[in-house]
């Protein structure tokens, strides 16, 4: 090994024990669905979670989320950023006006944010939860 490469090793063995971090999240395998907690209507959306990991230094857990269509109400006190990577809905927080959120978009939801989750085609958003 030549000591660049031996640096870039140790480089990146020194960001696996700092980093976490989420891969290939468009292909991720998730675990069991399960219905939404709060649903609205009568077509009940199904949830899944893959690569869900908590880091106690930092305060904060990520992971990938996929949702069928359905409506529910959002019910994390969290903030929370997530990154769409595919499908589309509408969110309407409480006390204001829909969003649509599509593949590409990013959102940050502030602390204690509440509405309505208005899934039109199956979502899948990375997240961090705060």
């Amino acid at each position: 090994m030549t000591q660049t490469s031996q640096a870039e090793s140790a480089a990146v063995d020194t960001a696996a024990s700092v980093l976490t971090v989420v891969r290939d999240s468009g292909q991720a395998v998730f675990g069991a669905s399960q219905p939404a907690k709060l649903p609205i209507g009568a077509i009940v959306a199904s949830q899944a979670t893959a690569q869900h990991q908590e880091s106690t230094e930092v305060g904060a857990s990520i992971g990938v989320w996929e949702s069928s269509p359905g409506v529910f109400r959002r019910h994390l006190k969290n903030r929370e950023f997530s990154h769409i990577i595919s499908g589309w809905c509408i969110f309407t927080p409480d006390g204001g006006g829909p969003v649509e959120l599509r593949a590409g978009d990013a959102v940050l939801f502030p602390a204690n944010c509440e509405g309505v989750w208005d899934i039109r085609e199956t979502l899948r958003k990375t997240y961090v939860l705060f």
